[in-house]
């Protein structure tokens, strides 16, 4: 964990101010950051970046008021190490432990508890944003900066404070792995679990589940509890994606509950060949963690590796469908029908989610119950990969079924379709007021430009 006073956040926020006075006028104004969680590649920038070193830290864990001062680059980790030891966690702790607070909020974060409570940033009590206009600016609930931040993806500025709120939990959690054989009956449970709060007349505080085959799909229903007992581990030689089919039950520490994605990047460890038990043995534990598998991926892709191989091999080129939507659950069944036709990547992740606020630029309908599906891998598509046409194909299927989709990956919408979807209007208008200068690049540029 990384503790930080205010002192040395205020000294951080100097830095900051600092660095960004160093940034050539007419040169974009990014991080210096090494570490991403985004799966979009960006044109290379010759100047230099944000100073966000000592911002990565915790403020402050208030017990009583179940709150917590972060700095905005501190990683779910290092809050998660924070605020455990009183019993407490935050709302939403995205799957992934190197996610920071700022980018789960100026991004968008997911997570079992989200049938409950949402997104991370609604959850957000108070914000300081570095703007684009090189200011400091203190925002909060109702506010218009801070209701357009969500999905800005540091278009806007960036969070270098966040007031947050937490909630108790217990030190182990139950679970209960149910299986279904249509999406329709999986629909028809998460509606009621969402309405009661209860399966079987037992709580329910974390849900989410696996899409393993058509007629194969599970929902994890978690409980807190106190009672100890023998839990799993699923950071060694077991993995955890599989126990889903292999066991019925399972118990886990709060800590290992939160992390049960992250040793195998849920299971995409598998491309890396960290599954085989050989080379799981050889594999140092320090290392079973996304981010490094974040890492080998950026080097194929640098070096374009896995596109030379197929090629020598005569094999049809692959395109990379690595996405995030989110569809309403009445239309769950119609998606992962289309998506089974279209695309055939099989396990996808569900993840039920009910917004409570209305967000402009990410326009979920508050109290609408959706579904987040996610898929990641590769798919044999030829020489027409290059075009993406399954992404592309994926992109318009999710709005007609009245979906969204998350731009921490590729997007490929043209322009004014992308506004339509995402408040560009409202956007911009935000943006010139707070980065009248344009130093900070637009979000279309960025998502969709790769600038």
């Amino acid at each position: 964990m990384r503790a930080r006073t205010w002192e040395q956040h205020e000294q951080a926020v100097r830095r900051l101010r600092s660095s960004y006075a160093a940034v050539p006028e007419g040169q974009p104004v990014r991080l210096a950051k090494r570490t991403s969680n985004l799966f979009r590649p960006r044109a290379a920038v010759q100047a230099p970046g944000l100073d966000v070193s000592g911002l990565d830290g915790v403020l402050e864990v208030d017990p009583q008021t179940r709150t917590a001062q972060v700095q905005g680059m501190c990683t779910y980790e290092d809050l998660v190490d924070a605020t455990l030891p009183y019993g407490l966690a935050p709302l939403v702790v995205p799957q992934l432990r190197t996610i920071t607070v700022g980018g789960a909020v100026s991004g968008l974060g997911i997570e079992s508890t989200s049938f409950r409570n949402g997104l991370p940033h609604e959850s957000v009590l108070e914000m300081a944003v570095f703007t684009g206009a090189g200011v400091v600016v203190t925002t909060q609930p109702g506010d218009e900066l801070f209701d357009a931040f969500p999905n800005s993806y540091g278009s806007l500025g960036y969070a270098t404070r966040l007031r947050i709120a937490l909630e108790p939990v217990g030190p182990f959690v139950e679970l209960r792995h149910v299986r279904f054989e249509e999406p329709a009956a999986l629909a028809k449970a998460v509606e009621a679990i969402i309405e009661t709060r209860e399966h079987d007349g037992v709580r329910v505080d974390g849900l989410d589940g696996v899409a393993f085959s058509p007629t194969e799909l599970y929902l994890s229903i978690a409980t807190w509890r106190e009672e100890p007992g023998e839990t799993s581990d699923y950071t060694g030689s077991q993995i955890y994606y599989r126990s889903i089919r292999e066991r019925r039950t399972d118990l886990l520490s709060i800590h290992d509950y939160l992390w049960r994605w992250d040793t195998d990047w849920f299971w995409c460890s598998g491309a890396f060949g960290v599954q085989h038990p050989l080379v799981r043995r050889l594999w140092p534990r320090r290392w079973r963690r996304s981010e490094v598998y974040h890492r080998l991926l950026g080097l194929d892709r640098r070096f374009d590796v896995v596109d030379r191989l197929d090629r020598r091999a005569g094999r049809p080129l692959r395109e990379r469908v690595v996405q995030d939507v989110e569809v309403p659950l009445d239309r769950l069944g119609d998606f992962l029908g289309w998506f089974d036709e279209e695309v055939g990547m099989r396990p996808v992740w569900l993840c039920p989610l009910v917004a409570h606020s209305a967000w402009p630029t990410y326009p979920l309908v508050p109290g609408l119950p959706y579904v987040n599906v996610g898929f990641w891998g590769t798919v044999p598509v030829g020489p027409e990969a290059g075009e993406a046409p399954l992404n592309r194909a994926i992109e318009a299927r999710v709005h007609e079924l009245g979906g969204h989709k998350s731009l921490y990956s590729e997007a490929f919408y043209d322009r004014e379709t992308f506004d339509r979807l995402y408040a560009g209007p409202h956007l911009a208008a935000v943006k010139e007021r707070h980065d009248p200068d344009h130093r900070l690049t637009d979000l279309y540029d960025k998502a969709v430009q790769k600038r």
